[in-house]
């Protein structure tokens, strides 16, 4: 059992808990029939004919995943789940098939001792738009063609654009028209395309109500599984074109490959050729701007018969020389006289009626809010009445963004400003995960915090550890990142474990490779390790119950030296504390070092409990035995 208490996890004995997990898995973004890889053009646009069964892997594999993962010390599963995969076949019919293997998949979860999350994940709103989550049949309700978005820049999408296709360049979907007016209808319809509505209803109650019914079925579906604690919100929520000033401007986003301006973009989907800037991707990451025409062929962006949206909400119109003429430039900053404010505007309530429609099934439910990236966190006071747990992301962005690794440079995410030197890069990582936990305190009332996604690509420079084995900066770039989640005592769940990796392509979706695992590691299928990579910096010993309140952990992933302290509660409980301690890094034992107390080692179970003695701080330093 878990349960939330104040801003910490506890345990039915009452211990504090800190959750190690990770992400299942990346490939579960895309269907397992047709073979949904993002290289893949085959069937692409059949969106109605799909079927997600399978996804993270066949059931008949889930004991092999599922050991593996419990003996890497993982307890904790944030389970990818994607609107398309319960509601591809069109509004209101859902894919019980999928529905029943997803009951199937997470119930064995818990037989092997997993707590999961449910997560219904999204990137830049749908596979046709570059990413993953929504339905095909949900781009065509707002009138849009999907087969048009390569020649009028609404999208940037793998299957369309071809090989090779440019490193992270797929979150630049989130400032272009088809994502950004998705995300705009479904957060904000009501306040900016009035006008439009789909079968009878406003568009923004129309895409939320389906949205909500499918999580509602997953909901039902998995009820009375204790395993299953809660459920995240929608992962890395955008804001689309809410609260834009002026739709002449650029948008504060990443900038590589063609970048419109919204206003470029609606000139672009109507049909009428744009020169707009575009971005490679410079040294360390520094973008390089020219010019590049889009759109020469005037291909339109809007099904036939179907007008843009935003015309139809008096964004813009046709003047009497028939070009497009900006009407609003700032349609989207206000509603009235008021400024609006994406997260707490729309963000929130949204959260509170997805809270709502989960309580209605499992209320003891909790719920994993997360913020857009790198944004603040959404002030919700009374997040503690909803059992919310702050979820946000993290990554060391330069490593991320270059597949290279800089043991001297990093970057700071929030501030874009690159930090140098190891210390320094330390000191930076630690306040910036640092301050996720001051948002939990403060924003959302005092709620425990978990990172729903920290990790790291190991295809770094260029694959090379595919040729030569020597995963030393995957290790090093990794335990860069984990030192900043001990350094805070911070939950987290890895991005990602995705059991179909392969070198060539990685985790299947837009080339990305951030699998702990892959196939093409394992040179030994007997042995759970074997397909592991950076396993040394992966795989690190940890509290998994503290009889008090944690102070301190420091691991040397290089030397096995690990230290941990803790103070204790006052309450009086005397249950033991328990440290996940493994093998991997101790196969011939264990020297400890007590401050007071006494301690039991059960290597077969990969475990450490500590009974304190007097003290009202007590440490625990561990060696391995050479």
């Amino acid at each position: 059992m878990i349960k939330i208490d104040g801003k910490h996890f506890k345990d039915e004995r009452g211990r504090t808990l800190i959750l190690r997990g990770v992400n299942l898995g990346g490939s579960s973004k895309v269907p397992v029939r047709p073979e949904g890889a993002t290289w893949n053009r085959e069937g692409f646009y059949d969106h109605h004919q799909v079927s997600f069964v399978g996804r993270p892997f066949p059931l008949a594999e889930a004991d092999e995943h599922f050991s593996r993962l419990r003996a890497w010390g993982f307890t904790f599963l944030r389970f990818l789940v994607t609107w398309e995969a319960i509601e591809h076949a069109g509004p209101g019919l859902h894919d019980q098939a999928y529905l029943d293997y997803l009951y199937s998949v997470v119930k064995k979860a818990g037989e092997h001792g997993f707590f999961v999350f449910i997560d219904p994940h999204q990137d830049v709103w749908s596979r046709f738009s570059g990413g993953d989550g929504a339905p095909g049949w949900t781009l065509e309700a707002a009138g849009l063609d999907m087969t048009k978005f390569a020649p009028t820049g609404a999208a940037i999408v793998h299957q369309t654009h071809g090989d090779p296709f440019p490193r992270m360049i797929w979150p630049t979907n989130a400032s272009k028209l088809a994502a950004a007016t998705m995300f705009t209808l479904f957060f904000a319809g009501n306040d900016f395309a009035s006008s439009s509505r789909v079968d009878g209803q406003p568009i923004q109650d129309y895409l939320q109500s389906h949205f909500l019914r499918s999580m509602q079925a997953v909901a039902e579906r998995l009820y009375g599984l204790e395993c299953v604690i809660g459920y995240d919100v929608f992962n890395e929520p955008q804001r689309g074109y809410v609260g834009v000033k002026d739709l002449r401007a650029d948008l504060d986003t990443l900038k590589l490959g063609p970048m419109p301006t919204p206003w470029q973009s609606m000139q672009l989907a109507a049909g009428f050729p744009q020169r707009v800037p575009i971005f490679p991707l410079g040294v360390l990451g520094i973008p390089l701007k020219r010019h590049v025409l889009l759109n020469a062929e005037r291909a339109s962006a809007w099904l036939p018969g179907r007008t843009c949206v935003w015309r139809e909400n008096g964004v813009w119109e046709f003047n009497a020389d028939g070009n497009p003429e900006l009407l609003r430039a700032d349609h989207f900053a206000r509603v009235g006289d008021r400024e609006v404010e994406f997260t707490r505007d729309y963000l929130v309530p949204f959260s509170r009626k997805y809270a709502e429609t989960i309580h209605s099934i499992a209320p003891r439910a909790m719920i994993f809010a997360e913020n857009e990236v790198e944004d603040v966190s959404p002030v919700w006071p009374d997040a503690p009445a909803h059992h919310v747990v702050y979820a946000p992301h993290w990554y060391d962005g330069i490593t991320l963004i270059t597949k290279r690794f800089f043991p001297f440079i990093g970057s700071d995410m929030r501030s874009r400003q690159p930090v140098f030197g190891r210390k320094a890069i330390r000191r930076s990582y630690a306040r910036q995960l640092g301050i996720f936990k001051e948002e939990g305190a403060v924003q959302l009332g005092g709620v425990p915090v978990l990172v729903g996604e920290i990790g790291i690509p190991y295809d770094l420079g260029g694959k090379r550890a595919y040729r030569d084995g020597d995963f030393t900066n995957q290790s090093r770039a990794m335990d860069r990142s984990m030192k900043a989640i001990e350094d805070n005592l911070l939950n987290c769940t890895l991005w990602n474990y995705t059991s179909d990796n392969i070198n060539q392509r990685g985790d299947r979706w837009n080339d990305e490779d951030l699998s702990i695992f892959s196939r093409d590691q394992q040179a030994d299928p007997a042995d759970l390790n074997s397909g592991g990579r950076a396993l040394t910096a992966v795989v690190r010993p940890y509290p998994l119950a503290t009889a008090g309140i944690p102070l301190r952990l420091e691991f040397d992933y290089r030397t096995g030296a690990f230290e941990y302290s803790f103070k204790d509660a006052g309450d009086g409980k005397t249950a033991p504390t328990r440290l996940f301690i493994p093998n991997l890094h101790y196969p011939r034992g264990i020297r400890v070092w007590l401050s007071d107390g006494e301690y039991r080692h059960d290597s077969a179970q990969q475990v450490l409990e500590y009974t304190p003695g007097k003290l009202d701080t007590h440490i625990i330093k561990l060696d391995p035995v050479h």
